[in-house]
């Protein structure tokens, strides 16, 4: 590994145990008055939401397992040894945020209780992006090539994290968060901040070593782009379905331009000059 790229990696744990959160020691009694409050449409579309970054973040956790099986170098095995921690971390803030908001909120509202894990918030779209996602990570396990490893990178890392959870971020704290003129909801955009730091790291992380495969010439960037705007119709489906209705935050069309220029965003911070543009394919 280059001294630069194992520098970065140490930093990137120290961060993590230095920045480490509690998703047990969130308030969450302002969240279950505002959920009670809210129009039924609004709050059936936000247990969608939640479940979604619920079910995904127990995805990443297990499809992230594979790449703590591959890195050999003891600086890779302790970030990923931490990324491991986070993605548990913010599974169980989003557990423990629908056991005690979203379900006392439903019961005060007369609605028969709901799982997260219910098919009814998962679209087949979701379950493409995940599932391919899974079958990239694993690919790992079969034959660890560059070429894997940079799959592996733009499916989890850059698009996964870096693409479509940043948008998801987006739409929840630009809809209810202290500074829009909506129902304000502390407690869950506390915890979306936590993640959003961690995932800060994670996508550094994989951007990191799908720069230093590109700047080494083990993969084309080619590869990268036709692996990324593989996943963008399926990604951009379930973005659509986030847009708010009669609340202050980003519609499906604003979102939709969100997540097509975070991933332009993304593509751009790679070395090497684009073999097509991104924007054309959004």
């Amino acid at each position: 590994m280059p001294p630069d790229t194992r520098e970065t990696t140490e930093r990137y744990f120290r961060q993590a145990v230095e920045r480490h959160w509690d998703p047990y020691a969130i308030d969450l009694a302002a969240d279950r008055e505002t959920l009670t409050g809210l129009s039924r449409s609004a709050f059936t579309q936000l247990r969608a939401t939640l479940a979604m970054f619920g079910a995904g973040e127990e995805h990443v956790t297990e499809d992230l397992v594979p790449v703590a099986a591959v890195v050999d170098d003891d600086s890779d095995q302790r970030f990923v040894a931490s990324h491991l921690y986070d993605e548990a971390k913010h599974a169980a803030f989003f557990e423990r945020y629908w056991n005690d908001a979203v379900r006392p909120a439903a019961e005060a509202r007369g609605l028969e209780p709901t799982a997260p894990t219910a098919d009814r918030w998962f679209t087949d779209s979701y379950e493409e992006v995940f599932g391919r996602t899974e079958a990239a990570m694993n690919r790992l396990l079969e034959a660890d090539t560059p070429a894997n490893r940079a799959r592996a990178y733009c499916h989890y890392h850059l698009t996964v994290e870096g693409v479509f959870g940043q948008t998801g971020f987006h739409a929840v704290e630009s809809t209810f968060g202290p500074e829009t003129d909506g129902p304000s909801l502390p407690g869950l955009v506390e915890g979306f901040s936590g993640i959003r730091r961690d995932e800060g790291r994670h996508v550094g992380y994989g951007m990191d070593r799908l720069a230093a495969l590109l700047e080494s010439g083990a993969v084309e960037r080619s590869l990268v782009e036709e692996t990324v705007m593989g996943l963008a119709e399926p990604v951009d489906a379930v973005v659509e379905r986030m847009g708010w209705h009669r609340l202050p935050g980003p519609d499906s069309d604003d979102l939709v331009a969100f997540v097509a220029q975070q991933r332009r965003n993304r593509l751009q911070q790679l070395p090497g000059e684009a073999a097509s543009d991104p924007a054309a394919e959004d």
